[in-house]
C-alpha cells in the first residue's frame, strides 16, 4: 500500500469521494486511497465521531454536512490554486483595506498575502483585512503585521462564513479598497455567482462597498453556473484564473472590459 500516510490528507480525500457518491464502502475507499482496510475503518470511525459521516455496516454515508464539505477538510492546495493565490496576493497594496469572502481559493490568497515580506507596517499604514470567514480571520489574527476585522452574523458550518443582517449592517459602516472575491461560477453573461442565496447577500454588499473587485477562480469555475448572482460582470474589475481556462470563456470576459490574468 502506497497511499497517503498523513491522516488529514486521507480525510480530505475520503470526504471528497463521499461528497461525489454519497456512500463509500471500506473496500472501495481502501482501493481508491491505496491504504489498508483497517486504516479506512479507523478513519471512518473518526469521521463519524466528528459527525462528518454516518457509519454503516461496511462503510459510511454522507451526512447533510458532508455534501458541502467544511473548508478545513477540503483541499486548499493544488498548483493552479496556489498560482492564482500568489499572483492575486502580489497585486494587493500593502496599505489597503482588503475584503475577502470565504472559500478555499480566498483562504489560499490570505495565506499568500500573509507571507509577503513587505507587510511590516503598523498603525494606519498597515494592511487591513475585512472578512466574514471565521477560518481566514482565525489564521490572520495571528499575523502582527495585519489588522483583521471580522463581520458579525450567523455562521454557516459548511464554509465558516458569517451572513445575515448583522454582517450586512457592519459592512455599511466600512470603506473597502478592494474585494478579493471567491465564486462558484463566473461568466460574461451570468457575472459572479455562488451556490447559496444567504451567502450572496453579504458578498453583494461587499461588492457594493468596494472600489475594486478582483475575482479569484480556478478554470472550472468559468464553465459552471450557480444558483445566486453576486454581481454582474460589469461590477468586476479583474479576474485571476489558471492556464486551463477555456480561451473562449476568457475572451468573452475580457470583451466586457474585465482585466483577466491567466497564471
Amino acid at each position: 500500500m502506497t497511499g497517503p500516510t498523513d491522516r488529514p490528507q486521507r480525510w480530505n480525500r475520503l470526504l471528497e469521494l463521499l461528497a461525489d457518491s454519497g456512500r463509500l464502502s471500506v473496500e472501495e475507499a481502501a482501493e481508491r486511497l491505496g491504504v489498508s482496510s483497517a486504516t479506512v475503518r479507523r478513519d471512518f470511525t473518526a469521521l463519524a465521531e466528528q459527525q462528518l459521516a454516518t457509519r454503516t455496516h461496511g462503510g459510511v454515508v454522507a451526512t447533510s454536512v458532508a455534501y458541502d464539505l467544511p473548508a478545513r477538510y477540503r483541499q486548499t492546495s493544488g498548483e493552479a490554486k496556489q498560482r492564482i493565490a500568489e499572483h492575486a496576493a502580489s497585486l494587493v497594496d500593502p496599505r489597503a483595506v482588503i475584503a475577502m469572502n470565504g472559500g478555499t481559493t480566498t483562504t489560499a490568497v490570505a495565506r499568500a498575502l500573509a507571507g509577503r515580506t513587505d507587510l511590516g507596517m503598523t498603525g494606519d499604514e498597515q494592511l487591513t483585512l475585512v472578512t466574514n470567514a471565521l477560518n481566514i480571520a482565525g489564521e490572520m489574527v495571528l499575523r502582527p503585521h495585519m489588522r483583521t476585522v471580522v463581520l458579525g452574523g450567523v455562521a454557516r458550518r459548511e464554509s465558516y462564513e458569517l451572513h445575515g443582517p448583522l454582517a450586512e449592517r457592519a459592512l455599511a459602516e466600512l470603506r473597502l479598497d478592494e474585494l478579493i472575491l471567491g465564486v462558484n461560477a463566473i461568466s460574461a453573461e451570468g457575472g459572479a455567482q455562488c451556490r447559496h442565496i444567504d451567502e450572496a447577500g453579504v458578498t453583494t454588499e461587499m461588492v457594493r462597498r468596494s472600489r475594486h473587485v478582483m475575482v479569484v477562480a480556478t478554470a472550472d469555475k468559468l464553465e459552471r453556473t450557480a444558483l445566486a448572482r453576486i454581481c454582474s460582470i460589469e461590477q468586476v474589475h479583474a479576474l485571476v484564473t489558471d492556464t486551463d481556462a477555456d480561451p473562449s470563456a476568457v475572451a468573452a470576459i475580457r470583451a466586457t472590459g474585465v482585466r483577466v490574468d491567466v497564471v
